[in-house]
């Protein structure tokens, strides 16, 4: 794997059915059936139209043994209407259950905080080593029966620990932390390396995307310490509906992805389930575009630690860097100057207009040329082979338009030495999220703290396509504490929308 150039995480493979998982496989998309597991008709037609939707697998609750029974008779619908797409049990705090189900699904996926332990009265317990391996042992006496029933019925399993649903016992060792998420997966993990038992999957999901990356990558970390490469599945919990669960989702889940990171996805919307497989398609789709792209060199820099959020150190500029906020630029350049005036944007960028002609309330990005002295509120923006003559320019601030190509160790120097430089950083490579990296790392490297707008601009006519794809892209960014602002253009749809 490669924090700049794009490759999957070569992970063990897995079989459920005839859909195996990890590996040299394509990323799976999933989702999960919201009918009750009872109503088995209402189960089998549910079950379809998610199948229909391109899903790999389709997920069921099963609440307790009557459940996990009534599985084989919704998987028996199925097979006989010529589906055989494979089926995965959820189980919660009920051993019994799980070892029911793992005789009629392809997988079974368990909670490590409420399979064993008792269920959660967020009581600050006391062990000593001893007890607290006394209670690692009562692990594994109560997981290696259905281990052993799945290797029986070739049935997978999935170790999905939720940041919500950790016990007692890690709450009183970690706390609720991500690395109390990461041990209670590895706690079963490691029996099931004990048992010689590799059909395994891994999720580890949390609602807050922060959290959820970090613990992912610690996972990784740890996994990668311990000789284990079990596939994961990525997803983030109660992301919601509409726009803000798309968003939501894609910050979370795209910005693994583009780290190589993740087997299989769904995307958790509180919508009919089949809506959730389209838009994970179309993220699996965005980020494997950059299979086999132009190498990007670049060095990490040294104070940088991927498992943690730490902003990036700036100067600032106005309200721009330092202790601010990321500000939010608006790409005006095509003209339509209509705004939604509860959410506007802190600075507009118009091109070559005429900022007399804009009222004196907006804050204005505007060519240099076209830049007028004494106009308060307008700041000039300039290319790189102009950066020679910014000292000539009397402005609060200067925008300079860059990439990594023009980032020399020379301009490195004269953005160290300009006290109100703000860099307008884009990217038209085939991994933009890789090439910006690799330009803020160069800062980094050269102690340059040169505020940075990232500018991405998109081509999609479906707003839901650009929520997705710049979701993906400026989550992974802003997750690596990287943006002291924004600049999303697109060029299909209306830029009120993108805004």
């Amino acid at each position: 794997m490669s924090y700049f150039n794009y490759s999957r995480r070569k992970s063990s493979e897995v079989e459920i059915g005839d859909t195996p998982l990890g590996g040299d496989n394509p990323i799976r998309i999933q989702s999960m059936a919201n009918v009750s597991t009872m109503d088995t008709e209402a189960a089998i037609e549910q079950c379809i139209r998610i199948i229909k939707a391109g899903a790999a697998y389709v997920r069921f609750t099963a609440q307790g043994v009557r459940e996990a029974e009534n599985l084989a008779l919704i998987k028996e619908g199925i097979r006989t209407r010529g589906y055989n797409t494979p089926l995965v049990a959820d189980i919660h705090f009920n051993p019994k259950a799980a070892e029911v189900a793992a005789q009629y699904v392809e997988k079974v996926r368990v909670n490590p905080g409420n399979f064993v332990d008792k269920v959660k009265t967020f009581a600050q317990l006391e062990y000593t080593e001893e007890e607290y391996a006394a209670e690692i042992n009562k692990i594994r006496e109560r997981f290696i029966p259905l281990i052993d029933i799945c290797k029986a019925h070739h049935t997978a399993l999935r170790i999905g620990v939720n940041h919500g649903s950790l016990s007692d016992r890690i709450m009183s060792r970690y706390g609720d932390t991500p690395e109390g998420m990461v041990e209670s997966c590895l706690e079963f993990l490691r029996v099931c390396v004990e048992q010689n038992f590799f059909n395994v999957a891994i999720s580890i999901k949390a609602s807050n995307t922060v959290v959820m990356v970090k613990t992912v990558r610690l996972l990784v970390q740890r996994m990668d310490q311990e000789g284990m490469h079990f596939p994961l599945h990525l997803g983030v919990t109660e992301a919601g509906d509409g726009e803000d669960g798309r968003i939501k989702s894609a910050v979370g889940i795209g910005t693994l992805l583009s780290e190589g990171i993740g087997d299989t996805i769904r995307v958790s919307l509180s919508e009919d389930p089949e809506a959730e497989v389209p838009v994970a398609k179309k993220l699996v789709d965005y980020i494997e575009q950059r299979k086999g792209h132009e190498p990007i060199e670049c060095i990490v820099a040294d104070e940088f630690v991927a498992s943690d959020y730490i902003r990036r150190a700036s100067c600032e500029v106005l309200n721009i860097g330092g202790h601010h906020l990321p500000v939010v630029i608006s790409d005006r350049s095509h003209g339509n100057f209509e705004f939604t005036y509860d959410l506007m944007p802190d600075y507009i960028y118009i091109g070559s207009e005429d900022p007399d002609n804009l009222p004196d309330t907006f804050q204005l990005l505007v060519d240099a040329h076209a830049w007028k002295p004494g106009k308060t509120n307008a700041y000039p923006v300039f290319i790189p082979s102009d950066m020679e003559i910014l000292s000539q320019y009397d402005s609060a601030i200067k925008f300079v338009r860059m990439q990594l190509c023009d980032l020399t160790d020379a301009r490195i120097e004269q953005l160290k030495s300009e006290a109100n430089v703000v860099v307008l950083l884009g990217s038209s490579h085939a991994n933009a999220v890789g090439e910006i990296r690799a330009f803020m790392h160069k800062l980094m490297r050269a102690q340059c703290k040169v505020p940075v707008i990232i500018c991405r601009t998109y081509r999609d006519e479906q707003l839901e396509d650009l929520q997705v794809k710049a979701a993906a892209d400026m989550g992974a960014l802003l997750l690596d504490g990287f943006a002291d602002g924004i600049m999303i253009s697109n060029q299909a749809c209306e830029q009120k929308a993108v805004d």
